[in-house]
């Protein structure tokens, strides 16, 4: 397929995924489903965290976690108590249990006690280092500074370690990524666009490797730079705007 042939591709898969319908059934509707900032960023980042699978089964799982927060994520991890953190013990997503959930509770607490917020803390971390991939190390040490459970380390992709870091990088797309769509929060201003990386998972890698977007058949961060590396060159502000393409046409099984 010539270039321009797949720009216009890119593009039409693009304006089809990117709308308000695509938010329901996805995870991006946990933090959609709350209007204030903290709150988004804090359900945004649990619910990223766990999106592995089926769709329908990790907005599900999310919905619960928030639940358990009593609806309230933002103020949850802020105050709660022993008590209130001890009521998480019983909650389980696949291998993402009770330990792990409060794990991530302190975590984010900590984030926020000496960053004023995630969002807050992305930024100030990006506009010190300019570069993302760093960005991702400082975030998974120090959101892991706290003791905890070591167990719950394996759901925070590790970038040292050559992971994709597809759940990270995704939540990064929902709170820097703006445009007139609805879809995606664009909260993280003083982040551009263009340092995103591709939320590489099966769908998009094999998507990407259909289209010739991506040669290393592993789904690891080399991998990722790749592909992001090709997107760049259709779109070198915005490549993100294209896992919405890559992603919703593996879902839908464009190539069969």
């Amino acid at each position: 397929m010539e270039k321009e042939e797949l720009r216009d591709l890119l593009e039409h898969l693009h304006d089809k995924y990117n709308r308000t319908e695509f938010i329901e059934p996805d995870p991006i509707s946990i933090p959609h489903s709350f209007s204030d900032k903290a709150d988004r960023e804090v359900a945004g980042l649990l619910a990223a965290t766990i999106a592995w699978g089926n769709r329908k089964a990790i907005v599900k799982s999310a919905r619960r976690m928030m639940q358990y927060m009593d609806n309230a994520p933002a103020d949850f991890v802020r105050n709660a108590s022993e008590s209130d953190l001890a009521s998480l013990k019983s909650y389980v997503h696949r291998t993402f249990n009770g330990q792990d959930f409060i794990d991530f509770v302190l975590g984010i607490r900590h984030i926020t006690t000496h960053w004023g917020g995630i969002g807050n803390y992305f930024e100030q971390r990006y506009t010190t280092t300019q570069d993302m991939t760093q960005v991702l190390s400082d975030f998974r040490r120090d959101f892991f500074t706290h003791p905890h459970n070591p167990h719950c380390e394996k759901h925070l992709s590790s970038i040292d370690r050559g992971a994709a870091c597809k759940r990270i990088n995704m939540y990064l797309r929902w709170f820097v990524r703006h445009d007139d769509r609805g879809v995606d929060f664009g909260l993280w201003r003083k982040i551009p666009m263009s340092a995103l990386y591709l939320p590489l998972d099966i769908h998009t890698g094999n998507m990407g490797r259909a289209l010739g977007l991506l040669q290393r058949k592993q789904n690891d961060w080399k991998a990722t730079d790749e592909i992001t590396r090709s997107l760049r060159e259709f779109n070198a502000d915005d490549p993100t705007r294209y896992d919405y393409s890559l992603f919703g046409a593996g879902i839908d099984g464009f190539l069969k």
